[in-house]
């Protein structure tokens, strides 16, 4: 789970729709979401149909959030500035992610992607980010100059949206949707963060293991992890992929892994993002008590 966030210069995986196969009775179908490996694990007479279906949900959902797919609605607002009738899922991706940045105090902000964009090019060309340049992208972390309208989204001049702290999480939540509505009760969804829909079949919880080291049961409920040193730039294993919104440097490395349960991936994935920047554990918990039934899980030091 360290490795679910990506290193955004890199190109997108391709896509690798169902690989299905039956693990103990359960069928498991595997694909990839914004470069993560999905997999789905379910008990049904119909499964590999039903997953099919779901694969070609989450393939429409990469047309709205991928910064890579050319047209995606995610990149046709960070190339104008603005998108005429956005998709739902934008607009209550976005909404989440409004809520999270308000709560955390701007720990959890989008509108990072100029910064990211600015190191990667420096650590591509094998030179340190130029200061006037770090200056100049951290001048468009403005998440205050976003405007959400289900008519018209736009961003500030120069801005520009990245949602790979929370979009995977929110992936999982939309398929969980999904999958509901065709009338599963017994389901896991793991795009990176976990969402699971009851429990297993024979009614044990859904065991899931920590990054950071564990395991818990997961029934009905979502669950998402965060690691600093999960992937860094320039893979030199010391400089944290999570940027630091008000100083526009990546964090310190303070959490092998922080990892937050609540009832929508969504959220969780933002909430664990956000918590990477919290110095103490009472201030994760103190963040996620903003949010009805989300919940600390586990957060260890590095």
């Amino acid at each position: 789970m360290l490795n679910r966030r990506r290193f955004l210069t890199i190109a997108a995986a391709a896509a690798a729709w169902p690989a299905a196969g039956r693990a103990g009775g359960m069928h498991v179908a595997s694909g990839v979401a914004l470069g993560a490996k999905v997999t789905l694990r379910l008990s049904h007479p119909d499964a590999p149909a039903i997953a099919a279906r779901a694969m070609a949900e989450i393939d429409r959902l990469e047309d709205i959030f991928s910064l890579y797919r050319p047209g995606s609605a995610l990149g046709r607002l960070n190339a104008k500035g603005a998108l005429a009738d956005p998709p739902f899922e934008l607009l209550e991706c976005l909404t989440t992610a409004g809520a999270v940045h308000r709560a955390s105090d701007g720990a959890f902000d989008p509108t990072v992607q100029p910064l990211w964009l600015a190191r990667a090019s420096a650590v591509g060309a094998g030179v340190p980010l130029d200061p006037a340049a770090h200056e100049a992208a951290l001048r468009l972390v403005r998440w205050q100059e976003v405007r959400l309208d289900p008519a018209r989204l736009t961003l500030g001049k120069g801005m520009a949206l990245t949602l790979n702290g929370i979009a995977q999480g929110y992936i999982a939540d939309r398929v969980a949707a999904f999958l509901s509505a065709e009338g599963l009760t017994d389901v896991l969804i793991d795009t990176g963060e976990f969402v699971a829909i009851g429990g297993q079949p024979d009614g044990a919880d859904w065991p899931v293991a920590l990054a950071q080291g564990g395991r818990v049961g997961l029934r009905s409920r979502a669950l998402a992890t965060s690691a600093p040193l999960g992937m860094t730039f320039g893979g030199d294993g010391q400089t944290a992929h999570i940027l630091d919104p008000k100083s526009g440097l990546p964090v310190p490395a303070l959490w092998r892994g922080v990892s937050i349960a609540a009832p929508s991936a969504a959220l969780a994935d933002a909430l664990s993002t956000a918590g990477c920047l919290m110095k103490v554990k009472d201030q994760i918990t103190a963040l996620c008590h903003h949010f009805p039934e989300a919940e600390l899980v586990s957060a260890i030091p590095v």
